[in-house]
């Protein structure tokens, strides 16, 4: 548990998630993805099921890659306020992804890094610099991968203008394909990674030509 000026009654407490957190997280996420969330969960959720629900009990679960103890939140006054979730992408054979609209993402990975999925702050919060402190635990968390990896939306300019400041670099992108569902219809996901290790044994990926 990280408390970030701790003698301010609204500093920020940056801890991992338990399962009582799985809501908070589920909200936070549906924001993160920018509606690709939606879009999945609406797929096997149970009928008489909402959405959030449904995604709570996703995360929820324990032993699984999308799971709260794969996640860490930030905390003001007690509240979760915002959340990252983060897990070590497999090596070797993946199941090929034949949904459209998921394929172009299912392209875009960097096997053996550790992968952000997801990580958003509630509106009111933002620009006190919560997301940069999730983005530092995970970092420190992931000291021991080489690369730490995670996907943006382009047209995120927001997001790809701090990714870039805190020296990811683009390793390649994919066209998206629209859906109701998602805030971008148009232009590229595009595939982010950063080198951890000053010295990595394995360069896992290869930037494609931009």
């Amino acid at each position: 548990m990280h408390i970030h000026n701790e003698n301010n009654p609204k500093a920020v407490q940056i801890r991992h998630a338990v399962r009582d957190d799985a809501e908070a997280i589920a909200r936070l996420f549906l924001i993160s993805s920018d509606g690709l969330a939606a879009y999945v969960w609406s797929r096997d959720k149970p009928s008489g099921t909402d959405l959030l629900e449904h995604g709570a009990n996703r995360y929820a679960r324990s032993g699984t890659a999308f799971s709260y103890e794969n996640c860490w939140v930030a905390k003001v006054s007690g509240n979760v306020v915002g959340m990252i979730h983060a897990f070590p992408m497999p090596i070797g054979d993946r199941a090929v992804e034949d949904d459209p609209i998921l394929k172009p993402y299912a392209d875009l990975e960097v096997p053996g890094s550790v992968y952000v999925s997801g990580i958003a702050v509630q509106e009111e919060y933002r620009g006190r610099g919560i997301g940069t402190l999730l983005l530092d635990q995970v970092e420190d968390a992931a000291a021991t991968n080489d690369h730490i990896s995670l996907i943006c939306f382009e047209q995120n300019d927001r997001a790809m203008t701090l990714y870039r400041r805190r020296s990811f670099v683009e390793v390649k992108r994919r066209p998206l394909v629209p859906h109701p569902t998602l805030k971008y219809t148009q232009g590229d996901a595009v595939l982010l990674a950063k080198q951890l290790q000053q010295t990595p044994a394995v360069t896992r990926f290869q930037a494609e030509p931009v």
